[in-house]
């Protein structure tokens, strides 16, 4: 069975060899299949032979174009503070993905404890949880979480992702490369947010722009950044980011893009000396959190160990043996384009019904 990091290394190329090259030419029939599957779904969504179902208050999608994490968390944070700060009731939903019956997955836990005034209901069906969250928690917007290909539930503004270092899934659809579905997609998006646009040069940064401008897609585009916040333990301690700054840490991570996460951490001053990457949504069992601990133990000049929150919410201790563990939280910064974005949002205020406790 191939892991996330094989599944790359083999899809990117950067895997040689005979049984490489047999086994991206059957994944290119696959793929093959798999996009006539999925052309055939859009044009009865885009046909209304299959009509999309609406709900009473504004939605907004957050998703993207490729397999992997793009920072989609952050920028689900960032746009349920903008209208929190506006005294306008959110909630969040999502589909659940690797969560048990009946419990939260990890990117349900790290959002509680960022927002816990905003509900998050967790559903398959997400048309379900969108009329509870409507006629039940009396919501007044609604985010769905990874939403661009789930077609389903109408929407008012269709905000897609895209990571720089890898924008455009390695040109092919799943299983061949990492898209979804085509980028021509792209005319769906009704806002384009690129991330990570810090690990790559000027040049690339731009021919990106240039690719999505080359489609004749009309979403402005948003620069989006992924910033260090504080330090969170899990029994919620906080500190500042200087507090490791120029420190040797291990860190490790069960996320989308690995690197990023790396980089992040540099850029945060910290002098990673190793990092140990697990798959997305990685389910840390006992033997794992043995061999985090051995590990920790074998390196002494260490200030600490550190990973995401995604991952800490599902480890849930505060230590490695003497050796503290911290996840670092991340913010969205919109660094270009933010006024595009707040434009678009202020037009949905306009749409939220008046609301019916407001002198409660």
């Amino acid at each position: 069975m191939l892991t996330a990091r094989d599944f790359k290394q083999i899809v990117s190329g950067r895997r040689k060899g005979i049984g490489a090259s047999l086994l991206r030419g059957l994944m290119w029939g696959t793929s093959l299949v798999y996009g006539i599957g999925v052309g055939i779904r859009n044009r009865q969504f885009d046909t209304g032979s299959k009509p999309a179902e609406t709900v009473d208050v504004p939605v907004i999608s957050v998703g993207n174009l490729t397999l992997g994490g793009t920072g989609k968390t952050p920028m689900v944070a960032w746009l349920a503070r903008w209208f929190r700060e506006r005294c306008i009731r959110v909630t969040l939903i999502s589909r659940g993905y690797g969560a048990e019956e009946g419990s939260q997955n990890d990117e349900a836990k790290e959002l509680e404890e960022l927002l816990p005034d905003v509900p998050h209901l967790q559903n398959p069906d997400r048309v379900a949880a969108a009329k509870v969250a409507s006629e039940e928690l009396a919501a007044q917007v609604l985010l769905l979480d990874d939403a661009f290909q789930h077609r389903r539930i109408a929407r008012d503004l269709d905000i897609v992702l895209i990571d720089a270092t890898e924008p455009f899934g390695y040109g092919y659809l799943f299983p061949r490369g990492t898209l979804r579905e085509p980028v021509q997609a792209l005319y769906r998006a009704s806002l384009i947010v690129i991330t990570r646009g810090d690990m790559v040069s000027a040049e690339e940064l731009q021919a990106i722009k240039d690719k999505i401008h080359s489609m004749e897609v009309t979403a402005p585009i948003v620069d989006m950044r992924h910033c260090p916040s504080t330090l969170r333990s899990a029994s919620g301690k906080t500190e500042p980011i200087d507090h490791l700054q120029g420190k040797k840490v291990l860190a490790f991570c069960g996320i989308g893009n690995p690197g990023g996460f790396r980089h992040t951490l540099t850029d945060a001053g910290m002098e990673v000396v190793e990092l140990r990457e697990f798959d997305d949504h990685h389910d840390y069992d006992r033997a794992d959190i043995n061999s985090l601990e051995h590990w920790a133990i074998q390196n002494d000049e260490i200030a600490a160990v550190v990973c995401t929150h995604k991952d800490l919410v599902k480890i849930g201790l505060d230590r490695f043996m003497d050796k503290p563990l911290w996840a670092l939280t991340i913010e969205a910064k919109m660094v270009e384009g933010k006024d595009k974005l707040e434009t678009l949002l202020e037009a949905l205020l306009a749409k939220i019904p008046e609301d019916p406790y407001a002198d409660f």
